[in-house]
């Protein structure tokens, strides 16, 4: 199957900001592909650019096979999305902007009706849907909204950090109607997300973006792999800078990075080093508060990539720019 989204060189810049550069992206038809990175990373501007709400400084994107510069009307057409902001009228209840969503493409009656009781049933909100959204929790908003972008069935959808502000079930709710989406309907589905968790269940590919770049790309797991080692953490009081001379002369470490208090350790075979380390830590004098084995996860493939975890991106001027 083609593409459904095709980017080449995609670039948007606000004033001196740079906050896309020279973005990448070929996503087939029926993925879900996850963007991951932290806050002010460039993915809400990237999917704005993607679902024809900005231009693009430079570069070409086509979605659903339509440019999204010369050809949006069609783009829209096709897509369905779930950004941060939502833009819900606090005015109408949320039966009444379902409806009127379905009413604005297309739906008849009966098709509305037994499509807003499907999602009914997803976004779990109960009598609330009869009531003015003025009324509404930023969670009861998130799902609403949600469900306003899947109402028809679209071929692409985005959603930019859909889960944000939901607890543990309702957001395994939507991951469970995302995953049925993409089955049964071949929903093409492009997830920016900062949950790590969120990326391994649902996406097949993830791109991994850093101040507007995308610095590695891959399954979940070839990523973590990629990394060929166990994980030792090690939180301590102060500064962890001193411990990290001690913890490389180590025997089967392979890499030591220091983050505040937080010493993170790559080696080859973590339970045969999990004891020469806390020794090395001991020996050093530091009061060490914890230490885990682990494998490696996706924020440490971030960790590796970028230097920094990916729930700590330094925000940029981008939100107010737009």
């Amino acid at each position: 199957m083609g593409a459904a989204i095709d980017a080449q060189r995609l670039e948007r810049v606000f004033g001196e900001t740079r906050a896309v550069d020279c973005v990448d992206l070929e996503i087939g038809a029926g993925e879900i592909y996850g963007f991951l990175g932290p806050n002010g990373a460039g993915k809400t501007t990237c999917v704005r650019m993607l679902c024809t709400l900005l231009v693009p400084t430079a570069g070409r994107a086509h979605v659903a096979g339509f440019d999204v510069v010369d050809e949006p009307e069609k783009v829209r057409l096709r897509i369905g999305v779930a950004l941060q902001s939502s833009a819900l009228d606090d005015k109408q209840s949320g039966i009444e902007l379902l409806r009127l969503q379905a009413r604005l493409y297309g739906l008849s009656r009966h098709d509305a009706a037994r499509r807003i009781d499907q999602l009914a049933q997803m976004i779990d909100i109960g009598d609330a849907l009869q009531h003015r959204i003025s009324t509404y929790s930023g969670g009861m908003k998130r799902r609403l909204d949600l469900a306003a972008a899947l109402i028809h069935n679209p071929e692409v959808l985005f959603l930019d950090e859909p889960t944000t502000g939901l607890d543990p079930v309702s957001r395994a709710t939507v991951w469970a109607e995302v995953q049925r989406l993409n089955v049964e309907f071949g929903t093409t589905i492009f997830l920016t997300t900062q949950y790590l968790e969120e990326a391994d269940e649902l996406a097949g590919r993830v791109g991994i973006i850093d101040h507007g770049k995308i610095v590695a790309e891959g399954t979940p797991d070839d990523l973590k792999r990629s990394l060929g080692s166990d994980v030792i953490v090690a939180m301590v009081d102060g500064p962890a800078e001193a411990a990290c001379e001690a913890v490389r002369a180590v025997l089967g470490v392979d890499q030591v990075d220091e983050h505040g208090s937080e010493l993170t350790v790559r080696v080859a075979d973590g339970s045969a080093a999990l004891s020469p380390v806390a020794v090395a830590l001991d020996g050093c004098g530091v009061t060490v508060r914890s230490l885990t084995l682990r494998t490696p996860t996706l924020d440490d493939v971030f960790l590796e990539l970028t230097g920094g975890h990916i729930q700590q991106g330094d925000d940029w001027e981008e939100e107010k720019a737009q």
